[in-house]
């Protein structure tokens, strides 16, 4: 059972469980024939829909679908996130930051942020080169750079400080 709230307007319950999908408690006759990758073609209620996945976030459980053209921002709660967020416990509320660290030894290539800087979940912080290919290293969360401790052309080693928030 999957709970999405469309476009933060519309709430659905969805049971994908049975033999056709119940929506509200609805079964839905829906045809639905997948065309490529993140592309389907959907007949509903005799009408025909052309749908493609756009973007899918799975931190936010945030789900990005384009029909016929237009787009959709679709949030997707289990049984479980109801419970975490009914006892106060938001598991998709904003990933607060205090350090990256780097995920592998390498050379630090580029940097795009100073101290001071504010930064949003997402943003590029560096590029990490390791084992002859470059690696962005992105924020997990929103946060104001508090120190770089590492600058440009750096080795690093796995584990290290590079940005502290």
């Amino acid at each position: 059972m999957l709970f999405a709230k469309i476009n933060d307007n519309n709430a659905l319950e969805i049971d994908l469980g049975g033999a056709s999908p119940l929506i509200d408690g609805a079964a839905v006759p829906i045809d639905m024939v997948r065309l490529s990758a993140g592309r389907y073609h959907i007949i509903l209620h005799g009408r025909s829909y052309n749908a493609e996945v756009v973007e899918i976030n799975r931190q936010t459980k945030t789900v990005s679908i384009k029909i016929n053209g237009v787009t959709q921002d679709v949030q997707l709660k289990d049984k479980f996130d109801l419970l975490l967020e009914k006892l106060g416990m938001n598991a998709t509320a904003n990933v607060k930051m205090n350090n990256v660290r780097a995920p592998m030894p390498g050379l630090i290539i580029e940097l795009r942020v100073t101290a001071g800087q504010t930064i949003l979940a997402g943003d590029p912080l560096l590029i990490l080169e390791a084992m002859k290919m470059e690696n962005i290293i992105k924020a997990a969360g929103d946060g104001i750079v508090k120190r770089v401790n590492v600058k440009k052309g750096d080795s690093v080693e796995k584990g290290q400080v590079l940005i502290e928030f």
